[in-house]
């Protein structure tokens, strides 16, 4: 790690807009993305630009990794882009022909005029000339760089966010786990106590074997003992740490980590025999979720 400006944590949500003239020509181009588990892109081009998708894909898969990925792409043609129109010459003659024809079956004057015949229908074709696609796409890519700076940057501040709240809910687990770990050997004490009362309510003055007594306890100590999910569930914390400091694509593998951190939560759940020390496992457990529903948007 360079330094704290390199380390980016990215949210999958974002959105940034283009909208002006890139060498006379008008584009309007905006971008949004949601979570997604994997990358997936789709794009509303302009009829007659459809050619661009491909490289636009291209773009966004050398900036993004996962979420879904959605692009509005408008384009005029620059004001000076020659026009041309093409005649048909068959359907005009043929129009010619047909109105000559009625001029003389029916005895009508046929005062048919240029201007008459190029409005029948497909008789004039107007379109524009062929655009260099190299030319379009530099502009285009002109516009997209543009978009991408705010939607990127929206991207990181929310991932900013959802890390200092990642890690905050961390800090507050391990806090807990610290206060189960000084709980723990103490419910220990309560049940050796506990259990050699129970023991002289029943003998009463009558001697009893101490010794077994203590075998019960070292039983008891070892179903509940909790230390190695702890020291587990520490060290799954100082992972999700580094990966927030990795400067790459983490959500997955903070996912999979996030379950290895309930499933150690879940077994001291299983094991500890004592109210307070169940009211925290519910604690850490209530943490946990609220950081895996907030690394469902890391990237």
């Amino acid at each position: 790690m360079k330094g704290k400006d390199v380390v980016m944590i990215y949210s999958m949500t974002g959105f940034g807009r283009f909208e002006g003239q890139v060498n006379g020509r008008s584009i309007t181009l905006e971008i949004k993305s949601v979570n997604h588990r994997y990358l997936e892109f789709s794009c509303r081009i302009t009829r007659g630009y459809n050619y661009l998708e491909e490289k636009l894909k291209a773009y966004i898969s050398s900036r993004i990794s996962r979420g879904k990925v959605d692009m509005f792409l408008s384009i005029t043609e620059p004001e000076n882009t020659p026009t041309e129109v093409e005649i048909n010459h068959n359907l005009a003659q043929g129009y010619i022909n047909a109105l000559k024809e009625l001029s003389d079956t029916y005895g009508i004057l046929n005062g048919v005029t240029t201007v008459d015949v190029a409005r029948y229908p497909d008789v004039l074709t107007v379109s524009k000339a062929s655009e260099d696609e190299d030319v379009v796409w530099a502009d285009v890519k002109q516009a997209l760089d543009s978009a991408m700076e705010g939607f990127m940057e929206l991207r990181k501040n929310e991932g900013e966010r959802l890390k200092a709240d990642v890690l905050s809910r961390a800090e507050t687990i391990i806090e807990i786990v610290g206060e189960i770990e000084k709980r723990s050997p103490e419910t220990v004490k309560e049940y050796q106590s506990r259990l050699k009362e129970k023991i002289e309510e029943l003998l009463g003055s009558n001697e009893y074997d101490e010794q077994r007594v203590i075998t019960e306890v070292a039983i008891f100590a070892d179903k509940i003992a909790v230390d190695e999910e702890t020291v587990r569930l520490r060290s799954h914390f100082e992972q999700l740490k580094a990966y927030l400091d990795d400067n790459k694509p983490v959500g997955r593998s903070i996912d999979f980590l996030i379950q290895e951190m309930n499933r150690e939560a879940n077994t001291i759940g299983s094991k500890v025999k004592d109210s307070e020390l169940a009211h925290k496992v519910v604690r850490i457990k209530n943490e946990i979720e609220k950081i895996r529903e907030q690394i469902q948007n890391i990237e």
